[in-house]
């Protein structure tokens, strides 16, 4: 197949050949990215008010199509001519900002303290993002999927003192859901919260701009509660503005703003505490791998809680002031299409669970006969957990998301640290996760330390400006992953199991818990669930580990099929042995939503299947004796 390919300027060529390192073949698996540009030394707010807002002030910045113009109120808006919903340029976006964070000040929120929010991607996420920056308080992102128990335990474990909340997001009613557990909500005196259970917080924000739902909550009685709408300080001369001018100016890069939490794919999430350094270069680096600018459009479906969304969509994109498009509060496929077609859209973000959404979405209405035009699309990451190679292709093919590129990172670095770009050839942005980023070191270690030979697996670590200040209040676990070597050097060890080639193009195999070691020999889940996908019949799969008498390990599959095909257990073995070294044949195969087995693979809220439910699952079947493939 012929893969179309960006033109790029001939200035723009020579520029990127310039800052590129030259290429050299390696002998031992370690790298060092470029040192140009040079790292940025200001502030999130700093940046934003002196490099996006002073130079591209009438661009577009955040559009959001789920909501009405004037969501907030305040002064008439241009609202870039929009009258069907809300649609800002920079300028606007930024009066906005200011204007919630002398509100943010004058409800008590001061610098150091943790603002929680539980929504979907909508603006008051983004206008939160860029306020607390402003003022020095720290954004706790939480997942809108939490139980009662999970968000209140989440709440209490980094002492959230100010929560902004939406009332619903599908089954979770959130101001019902804390009334419930802490009773005390309901008697305190808005801004004056003492309950028991959350002994910090003092500050329940309502963010109902659609008005859905204020009857609800008057029938709840939880009198401690603020509308959203109430705290913007739309004047400018105000005793906020000169403290918030003051504050933003003692604010220094290595200040901790932001708490995410990591996914949880392998046990209880823990608090990542990331810094403005940390964030605002992390945004530069991943928006220059794409070779976005201010006019790009970045319709940006992750969650805003994941990293993914918040630093790969948000602050790359702005970072460059280019414009982020939010579709829906939720992930939606049709609402994905609708935006990207309506507003021309340029890139597109997700893991493989969006993609494989909108690619059915985009082939329902093509077989429907309706015109999907989506040829402004450009770029792009694929990120959150491996992208088959096959999807990948059929992205470009039939979304022409020719200059996707492919990513990876974890919460604890920021989180991008290898990223593919556009000039790399197809067969490196499918198979690899690209090459270091710029001012990142990385390097693949044995079990003892030794950094390992090019081709050799083993594990990723990786040192530089991006990795976290540590888990917030929690010292053990941070000095159980970061670690300082005997040259001084820092390097999180990221559990990660990865392969450098001789070009220094990364490709991770797997979570060093997840290899399956069967007869001693290590198989690699992501090469198995490679094989697997590559099959017409299977939509998604994954690959895990099940214990066995005879070989400690054997390999277990968990598969999808696509609507109206068959395709037996044998035959998917057999497909495998024949691709692959026998030995990474599945033994016991599951297939989704049949003989009892669960309808869904069990993943995060940002994608990743969570292969410790999935080995148990596994576990509990085999004893049952369900999915072993009988022998041909």
């Amino acid at each position: 197949m012929a893969l179309p390919r960006i033109a790029l300027p001939l200035r723009r060529v020579s520029s990127l050949a310039n800052r590129l390192p030259a290429r050299r073949c390696l002998t031992h698996s370690a790298v060092e990215g470029p040192l140009h540009p040079p790292l940025e030394t200001r502030t999130l707010g700093k940046y934003f008010e002196s490099e996006i807002v002073r130079n591209f002030p009438t661009r577009p910045a955040l559009i959001c199509r789920s909501e009405l113009p004037r969501a907030h109120h305040g002064p008439p808006s241009r609202n870039l001519g929009v009258t069907t919903h809300l649609a800002w340029d920079f300028a606007e976006f930024d009066q906005h900002i200011n204007a919630l964070a002398r509100g943010l000040l004058n409800m008590g929120v001061r610098t150091g303290d943790r603002v929680g929010v539980v929504m979907g991607n909508n603006s008051a996420y983004a206008m939160l993002q860029w306020a607390c920056a402003h003022i020095g308080a720290i954004l706790v992102t939480l997942n809108p999927a939490y139980r009662a128990n999970e968000l209140v335990s989440t709440l209490k474990l980094v002492g959230v003192k100010h929560l902004f909340v939406v009332p619903r997001i599908r089954s979770s009613a959130y101001i019902e859901m804390l009334a419930g557990i802490l009773p005390g909500l309901k008697e305190s005196k808005p801004g004056e919260i003492e309950v028991e259970g959350l002994p910090e917080l003092r500050n329940l924000v309502v963010v109902d701009n659609k008005g859905e739902y204020q009857a609800q909550l008057d029938k709840l009685g939880v009198r401690s509660t603020i509308d959203w709408r109430e705290i913007f300080m739309w004047r400018e001369d105000t005793r906020e503005r000169d403290l918030q001018r003051d504050i933003s100016a003692s604010l220094k890069k290595d200040d901790v703003i932001n708490l995410q939490f990591t996914s949880g794919t392998t046990g209880a999430p823990k608090a990542v505490s990331l810094t403005h350094s940390n964030l605002l270069n992390n945004g530069l680096s991943i928006g220059r791998r794409m070779y976005l600018t201010e006019k790009d459009i970045l319709c940006n479906v992750p969650p805003l809680f994941h990293c993914f969304g918040l630093v790969l969509g948000n602050l790359a994109a702005w970072s460059h002031g280019a414009c982020i498009v939010y579709p829906s509060e939720v992930f939606d496929p049709p609402a994905i299409v609708d935006a990207v077609v309506a507003e021309r859209c340029t890139a597109l973000h997700g893991v493989p669970t969006h993609f494989l959404g909108v690619l059915a979405e985009f082939d329902r209405r093509k077989a429907a006969n309706e015109t999907v035009d989506t040829n402004s699309l450009r770029t792009g990451i694929a990120a959150g957990s491996p992208i088959p190679i096959c999807l990948m292709k059929n992205l470009i093919e039939k979304l022409n998301l020719r200059d996707l590129t492919n990513a990876y990172g974890m919460t604890e670095t920021s989180p991008v640290s290898f990223q593919t770009s556009p000039a790399d050839d197809i067969i490196k942005r499918v198979e690899t996760v690209g090459k270091v980023q710029e001012h990142v070191k990385a390097k693949i270690i044995d079990k003892q330390g030794n950094v390992v030979p090019v081709g050799t697996p083993g594990e990723l670590c990786v040192a530089g400006y991006l990795l976290q200040k540590g888990y917030w209040g929690d010292e053990d676990q941070t000095r159980e992953v970061m670690k300082t070597d005997k040259e001084g050097t820092l390097w999180m060890h990221t559990g990660d199991e990865g392969v450098m080639d001789e070009e220094g193009y990364l490709r991770i195999v797997g979570r060093i818990k997840d290899i399956i070691i069967r007869g001693g020999e290590n198989l690699f889940p992501v090469q198995i669930e490679n094989a697997l996908t590559a099959q017409e019949s299977i939509l998604e799969a994954a690959a895990v580990a099940v214990p066995d008498e005879k070989y400690g390990e054997v390999v277990g599959a968990w598969i999808a099929r696509r609507p109206d095909t068959s395709v037996s257990r044998e035959g998917i073995r057999e497909a495998v042995a024949k691709d692959m070294n026998p030995q990474n044949a599945p033994t016991w195969i599951w297939f989704l939503g049949e003989d009892g087995v669960p309808p869904e693979l069990p993943k995060t809220a940002s994608g990743k299947v969570m292969k410790h439910v999935l080995r148990k699952w596994s576990n509990d079947l085999a004893e049952k004796g369900v999915g072993r493939v009988a022998r041909r």
